[in-house]
């Protein structure tokens, strides 16, 4: 919003506005990242939206008008939504079973490791004067992804993947009749909420509520990225000694733990003791997140059948999107209610989660329930 600001004088309101547009417009292509996944495999989709990411932001610089603006942001938008299914089911294409579950946690740990560095660069780049910074931030960024691409077009191709889905039927049908998929990605969307929390509605509620310092309040993201991205593979591997259903449905009740803290904290605590105890909490809520994510991840491809893992990552993606795309309204409108309001409200919301995860798990797969358990051999064969 300061990039583009700063190059359009647009105002902040008109910015905001704009980007949830695209946001919106953005979720109608995921069906057809699901279809072109499975036409022509991950690795070529997540190539193509790596270089549209590239593109969008080498264009960012010439949005001189609201209408270029919004087609860009529209560019940039498609390409983030449609990166995660591409990317997992890449790792879905190149590998199975628990080697599956350790390439999506480090897949977690790298991308909590670049957003931290994101975040210093970001500090780095708003104490430039002007719009130079903003104008280096873009370029930086489509390079950036540019080599991202040539990256993903190194790993070779998994001989016979493309078009695997051919004549076999189905398609979102078959997804959408899937009803233990749908739980899971029900079960995500929920939980999903208490990740968008952090970055939403936590700051305003330590800074008003619990009356921290507003740097401070900065502390908990810096904490949760580095814990993320530090533990995020050793806790993926003593997650996968567990089902895959409960352990993920164990993170989501530390999430509520979390939360139950967090509304604590005004009234027990203050001055010193508030941000000790802001910290100790943090760490709670990041157990959670590092606890639900390893096994939710893995349920999500797993449970995705190989011809069809383009059209189900995308259904699940949209648990996330949708997710982001309300969660605005709604944290704002519970922020405003009440000290008690968000947290009861988003622990009932990841509990019930928890409880959906745990009832999909008597009609999930046992090879999707747990990582010790093999795939039948018609859902393990891989061409090559």
């Amino acid at each position: 919003m300061l990039f583009v600001h700063s190059l359009t004088g647009l105002s902040l309101t008109s910015i905001g506005a704009g980007l949830t547009i695209a946001g919106l417009c953005a979720l109608a292509f995921m069906p057809i990242a699901g279809v072109l996944i499975d036409r022509f495999s991950g690795r070529r989709v997540l190539i193509g939206v790596l270089a549209l990411r590239a593109a969008g932001f080498a264009a960012y610089p010439f949005a001189d008008s609201y209408p270029a603006f919004l087609v860009i942001a529209l560019v940039v938008a498609v390409g983030m939504w449609a990166s995660s299914p591409s990317q997992h089911a890449l790792i879905g294409d190149i590998a199975q079973g628990a080697e599956r579950d350790r390439l999506l946690a480090w897949d977690r740990s790298l991308r909590n490791a670049g957003m931290g560095f994101g975040s210093l660069a970001a500090a780095g780049m708003l104490a430039w004067n002007g719009s130079a910074g903003f104008i280096g931030a873009a370029v930086v960024l489509a390079a950036v992804f540019a080599v991202a691409a040539v990256l993903v077009a190194r790993i070779p191709a998994v001989h016979g993947r493309a078009g695997a889905a051919e004549g076999t039927g189905g398609g979102y049908r078959q997804v959408l009749a899937d009803r233990p998929y749908l739980l899971i990605t029900a079960a995500n969307f929920l939980i999903a909420f208490g990740y968008t929390t952090q970055a939403i509605a936590l700051p305003i509620f330590l800074t008003r509520d619990v009356g921290i310092p507003d740097a401070l309040a900065g502390a908990v993201f810096a904490l949760n990225t580095v814990m993320v991205a530090a533990l995020g593979v050793p806790v993926a591997r003593l997650t996968l000694r567990g089902r895959r259903t409960r352990t993920a449905a164990f993170g989501a009740f530390v999430f509520a733990l979390s939360f139950a803290a967090f509304a604590a904290l005004p009234r027990f605590f203050s001055g010193a003791g508030a941000v000790v105890a802001v910290l100790a909490v943090a760490v709670l809520y990041t157990a959670g997140e590092l606890i639900h994510s390893a096994p939710s991840q893995g349920l999500s491809v797993q449970a995705a059948p190989d011809h069809l893992r383009g059209r189900y990552l995308a259904t699940y993606q949209l648990s996330w999107s949708v997710c982001r795309t309300i969660a605005p309204a709604l944290l704002g409108f519970l922020l405003d209610a009440g000290r008690w309001h968000l947290w009861t409200v988003l622990a009932l919301m990841v509990l019930t989660g928890a409880a959906i995860l745990l009832y999909a798990e008597r009609v999930l797969p046992a090879h999707v329930v747990s990582s010790t358990r093999k795939a039948p051999a018609a859902a393990r064969e891989v061409m090559t």
